[in-house]
């Protein structure tokens, strides 16, 4: 059975300790899942990026945990200027 697993890096690449202790998830969905529950957390204690491996294999990466603070800001902003 495939592990999927994150890499938490600095904005230059440099593997850190994530904030949250993460485990080992069995799909992509679950890790992407506790990702998306996680990031701010994760970003607050020092995180900037993140990969994705499966096993040893990267999938994909790497992916700003900045960019979905600036989404959810832009999306705030939208939803006060149609309130």
């Amino acid at each position: 059975m495939a592990a999927w697993t994150w890499r938490f890096e600095t904005a230059g690449g440099t593997e850190v300790q994530p904030a949250v202790q993460p485990e080992e998830f069995t799909t992509q969905g679950d890790a992407e899942s506790w990702i998306g529950e996680h990031w701010k957390d994760l970003q607050e204690g020092g995180t900037d990026q993140v990969r994705l491996f499966e096993d040893s294999a990267e999938i994909y990466g790497p992916m700003s945990l900045h960019a979905e603070e600036a989404e959810a800001e832009a999306e705030a902003e939208e939803a006060e200027a149609e309130a």
